[in-house]
């Protein structure tokens, strides 16, 4: 498909789009096992590399300059598709920070192109602030999405969010037992954030593996919608209803051998979800 700056996804652009991004995540599936993105040799989120790609380039070192007094000094930035690939491929970033609209593209095609070299974790940060649009990002499977004006210091904390999620998840699982989950014929590697069927392994974004991980610590119980978006988006979760219900979908996908009729990750209607017991 072919996009001109400036312009806006249709709705059939935007279902060529999905279909492009589950064909790769097919094609990921049938490749087999995968590099994965767990780093342990990372102790500090603040050591890992975030790479910022908006072509507006004052917000971009204002955002830069805002991380760094938090603590983060590894930053890169690009202000257009093909610089960010460019600087992804010579920099090797942790996490992606995509503005939506570029001058030579936009950050939805840039993640479907960075999908097919990485998972690492990526966040949306745009001045679309419809709930299509919103709900259209993470329904790519990007990690979060913020509009434009932003707080600064809720886009620190959801970045550190993410980084924590996705890279030392595991460490959190204490024991062997804790850190495998097992679903009839998959297994939920949590300290590698995957999913392993047969031979085949799927990888989680962070959001989904908080998800799981608040799921499975209460194994047979009701989780309420309010929890899940507290374990998944912390003390902002407000007005992320329908954007869980989008991630459900995806792990679905994921761990259900027939997603349409799930086993495994069940709703429990007007509550919330609950992960069966085998």
């Amino acid at each position: 498909m072919e996009w001109k700056a400036g312009s806006s996804y249709n709705k059939e652009q935007k279902q060529e789009l999905r279909t492009d991004i589950l064909a790769l995540k097919a094609k990921q599936r049938q490749s087999g096992p995968h590099t994965t993105i767990w780093r342990k040799d990372l102790m500090d989120i603040h050591q890992y590399k975030i790479m910022l790609v908006d072509d507006n380039h004052g917000l971009s070192e204002m955002i830069a300059g805002i991380l760094r007094q938090s603590g983060y000094e590894n930053i890169v930035t690009a202000g257009s598709v093909a610089e960010a690939l460019d600087v992804f491929q010579r920099e090797r970033p942790d996490m992606a920070v995509l503005d939506v609209m570029l001058p030579d593209g936009d950050g939805f095609r840039l993640f479907q192109k960075l999908r097919e070299k990485s998972q690492i974790p990526i966040l949306f940060l745009s001045a679309k602030d419809e709930d299509r649009d919103r709900l259209f990002g993470l329904g790519l499977g990007a990690d979060d999405y913020i509009t434009k004006p932003f707080l600064p210091p809720e886009l620190v904390l959801r970045i550190s969010a993410i980084l924590k999620r996705a890279y030392q998840f595991g460490k959190e699982a204490g024991t062997e037992n804790s850190s495998v989950l097992s679903l009839g014929k998959c297994q939920v590697l949590f300290d590698y954030g995957t999913v392993r069927r047969g031979e085949k392994e799927t990888p989680l974004t962070a959001k989904e593996l908080a998800l799981l991980k608040k799921l499975n610590e209460n194994r047979g119980k009701i989780v309420t919608f309010d929890a899940l978006c507290g374990a998944a988006w912390g003390d902002s979760y407000y007005g992320y209803e329908n954007t869980l219900m989008v991630h459900i979908r995806h792990l679905r996908e994921k761990i259900e051998e027939d997603p349409s009729h799930p086993r495994w990750l069940l709703t429990v209607r007007g509550l919330g979800y609950r992960l069966a017991k085998e």
